[in-house]
């Protein structure tokens, strides 16, 4: 059922054409989602109320890694693909290569462009593509609560600490 969600730009592009036809209102959301969180969960079920249609662009793994560093992403596209795509307030999920997701905006005109509450209206990359094809920006998920780096550097830290103490005990 999940893979029923995964379109190529192209082929979503003609789908929302339809689904525009007939009046539904489209959400485009988008992110790296390399480790789910409640945030995550937040924006992404906030951006759905929205509209009818919620579209989630995901970034690529070489686009992660252009954007976070060496050691990112956690998980391959594929399988964050797989992740998103389970949740039933999303609708459609496609990958982008680039570091924003202008084009996807482009080719796609979604109503809404969502965004994260690490945003403001006036900080979002994309602002000013979103304003010309018309597109509300919403600041989506409320306040944030901390971001999927912070929990990484969180996760290595206490494994440093279990493994100080295990040296420790042995």
């Amino acid at each position: 059922m999940t893979r029923q969600k995964l379109y190529s730009l192209d082929e979503l592009a003609r789908r929302l054409s339809q689904l525009k036809a007939q009046g539904k209102k489209i959400v485009l959301a988008n992110g790296c989602f390399d480790l789910i969180h409640v945030g995550h969960i937040r924006y992404l079920r906030e951006a759905k109320a929205r509209g009818d249609i919620l579209v989630v662009a995901l970034n690529s793994d070489s686009s992660i890694r252009q954007l976070k560093g060496s050691g990112r992403p956690l998980l391959e596209e594929s399988e964050r693909a797989e992740i998103i795509a389970s949740f039933e307030f999303v609708d459609f999920v496609t990958i982008f290569d680039a570091l924003t997701v202008e084009h996807v905006l482009r080719r796609l005109q979604p109503h809404v462009h969502a965004k994260g509450s690490d945003y403001t209206q006036e900080t979002v990359p994309e602002k000013d593509t979103a304003r010309a094809i018309k597109a509300e920006i919403a600041i989506t998920g409320g306040p944030k609560v901390r971001s999927t780096s912070e929990i990484i550097k969180e996760i290595k830290k206490n494994l440093k600490s279990l493994q100080e103490r295990h040296f420790q005990d042995n």
